[in-house]
């Protein structure tokens, strides 16, 4: 999938973000203790971070597993085993992270660290149970969880006469646009707009523009920005 055709995907709330918001769910199968924890992390340092902060926190567990997804293409994939046997426990957990259906039924999220503290209960599970603890540990906990949709902005520079460009701001807001800084040059007044970079944002933006200008004007895109939808 190439960088141009995603333009949203989801995450966790940014309160996620924070330790005292980071959501927990606890299951025992036979007589351990899976402790799945999620978090919405920005990069692989805070992922690891993370981990850390768990690892302090249940320093007698004796596995501490994890995964993330980072990025709207989750470019950036990591899991880590801790010690059980390989492919039994970070890989299913990364796996019921990148599968889980998420806004509108879409299996898209990401910037997301889930960890798993188990405590070894004395009866082993074997390869194929503890696959099926981790993978549902972190299923269930994230299907507590409410992901926000994360839609890709487009920034545009957009000259205005300067008489206009009061009224061309007004009426860009009133289409649901987001106005920036405007800078007064000599020969125009230049708006700052932004708006989603999907395809009917940037039809939006047309539309309202050429409505405005009567066809003389034309929006510039600049840079692209990520921004949470409510």
């Amino acid at each position: 999938m190439s960088a141009a055709s995603v333009d949203r995907c989801s995450v966790l709330p940014a309160s996620a973000r924070h330790e005292h918001a980071w959501a927990v769910r606890e299951t025992e199968i036979r007589r351990s203790r899976f402790i799945a924890v999620a978090a919405r992390v920005d990069d692989e340092s805070q992922a690891r971070a993370m981990v850390a902060t768990l690892r302090r926190r249940f320093h007698d567990a004796r596995h501490v597993c994890s995964a993330f997804a980072l990025g709207p293409e989750r470019r950036i994939a990591r899991s880590h085993d801790d010690g059980e046997p390989a492919g039994t426990a970070g890989a299913p957990m990364l796996e019921a992270l990148t599968q889980h259906q998420a806004c509108a039924g879409r299996r898209d999220l990401t910037d997301t660290c889930v960890v798993v503290v188990r405590y070894f209960g004395g009866i082993k599970l074997g390869a194929g149970g503890l696959t099926r603890a981790y993978s549902g540990a972190v299923t269930a906990l994230l299907d507590t969880l409410t992901p926000v949709p994360r839609v890709r902005w487009r920034r545009h520079r957009l000259p205005a006469p300067h008489a206009q460009a009061g009224r061309w701001e007004s009426a860009l807001r009133a289409h649901g646009h987001i106005l920036g800084v405007t800078a007064y040059e000599p020969t125009a007044a230049v708006l700052e707009v932004l708006a989603p970079d999907t395809e009917g944002g940037r039809a939006s933006l047309a539309a309202d523009v050429a409505a405005l200008s009567g066809g003389a004007a034309v929006p510039e895109p600049v840079d692209a920005l990520w921004r949470d939808e409510p």
